[in-house]
């Protein structure tokens, strides 16, 4: 073999090997209920996150001179805390540089702390408050905080609906509790009577009881601070005792899901979720098309978020010119200012979306409507 040969072979051979190198699989991971009570809610934010990643493998990007594809590690958290901390990390130990989600705040509080940890950053949609008041820097929420929705709703029940007095109750979760808290506070400020205040659980399905203790205090609304899985037999059972008084809630039941199980008991039904009515843009609607067209089903809350949380880490990635080093992709997702399907993303020093915009629904014979 002439040495011309061994150079011309020993060429080909690197640059095969740099070319094999050079293809990058991006680790994006993601948590959620997929199954369970809340598991329409995990499966839509999934749902949307896998809509962007298709679309992002669709434009061949390059990162660092290398071509990048997108896969997504989606868990199930259960919306259980303990589950939760377990599968962070399982998602850190696969070697993802960021996490989606958590859907819920109970479990994003704790999951926050596993990350931080090591150095990946979070990206959920989880609203109370102590998500973001840790003092990590690593976390960075895309959607609206409980003080915005609870208190959205608030006004909302004041300003149009003409509400007067209300009762409040939550689930005990720290979501319920967080939203719930935000509603009264923010009830209170702008001269609502709260005339009664009380809890139940996560799993409960019989509130007659504390509804025949309302009752009695005859509020114009009742604030129910928790999940779909309490909303619609609560709902039912308003209707049920004959009481006049309107349902108030915020994104943990404000989806189509609720109608469908619930009926016309949410006629009467009001709840505010984060971003802007879908319906209202042209991106908007073209998400609503080309996600029925990929799953068959209906948007439910937030999946146009997800799809833009995606999008956003992909963004972040480029800006910073890396796919591994998390430290820099951070400080770009700090940095952001993205305008997605639901909503323009820019961040504050805690890492809540600034400005973040909230829509009011609700049901007409079970169909989820903007107000």
């Amino acid at each position: 073999m002439n040495t011309q040969f061994k150079r011309a072979l020993l060429c080909c051979l690197l640059t095969f090997g740099t070319a094999a190198q050079a293809d990058q699989t991006v680790l994006i991971g993601m948590s959620g209920p997929l199954t369970g009570g809340q598991s329409g809610t995990g499966k839509d934010n999934e749902n949307g996150a896998k809509l962007a990643i298709r679309d992002l493998n669709a434009q061949h990007l390059v990162i660092a001179g290398s071509p990048v594809t997108f896969k997504l590690d989606s868990e199930d958290d259960q919306a259980d805390p303990k589950i939760g901390v377990q599968v962070a990390q399982k998602i850190v130990d696969s070697g993802a540089v960021v996490m989606l989600g958590p859907n819920n705040s109970g479990v994003a509080i704790p999951v926050s702390r596993v990350l931080n940890g090591a150095g990946v950053p979070m990206v959920p949609v989880a609203s109370n408050p102590d998500v973001t008041k840790q003092g990590y820097d690593s976390v960075f929420r895309i959607g609206a905080s409980d003080s915005q929705i609870g208190g959205s709703m608030a006004d909302f029940a004041k300003d149009e609906l003409k509400v007067r007095t209300v009762a409040v109750i939550d689930d005990r979760t720290a979501y319920g509790q967080g939203v719930a808290s935000e509603f009264k506070t923010r009830a209170e400020e702008i001269g609502l009577k709260v005339v009664a205040q009380d809890y139940t659980n996560s799993n409960a399905v019989d509130f007659k009881g504390i509804l025949t203790s309302i009752k009695s205090k005859n509020p114009d609304a009742i604030f129910y601070g928790g999940y779909i899985t309490q909303a619609a037999p609560l709902a039912r059972q308003i209707k049920q005792l004959g009481m006049s008084a309107k349902l108030l809630g915020g994104d943990g039941y404000c989806s189509s899901e609720l109608g469908k199980v619930a009926g016309d008991a949410t006629n009467t039904v009001y709840c505010a979720q984060g971003g802007p009515s879908l319906t209202k843009s042209a991106a908007g609607r073209d998400f609503i098309k080309r996600y029925k067209d990929a799953y068959g089903i209906d948007v439910l809350i937030y999946a146009a978020n997800f799809y833009d949380g995606a999008q956003i880490i992909a963004h972040a990635m480029q800006a910073a010119g890396t796919t591994t080093d998390k430290g820099k992709i951070r400080a770009e997702l700090a940095k952001t200012d993205y305008h997605g399907i639901a909503g323009t993303y820019t961040f504050d020093a805690q890492g809540n979306m600034k400005n973040a915009p909230t829509t009011v629904y609700r049901y007409k014979e079970g169909e989820l409507t903007p107000y």
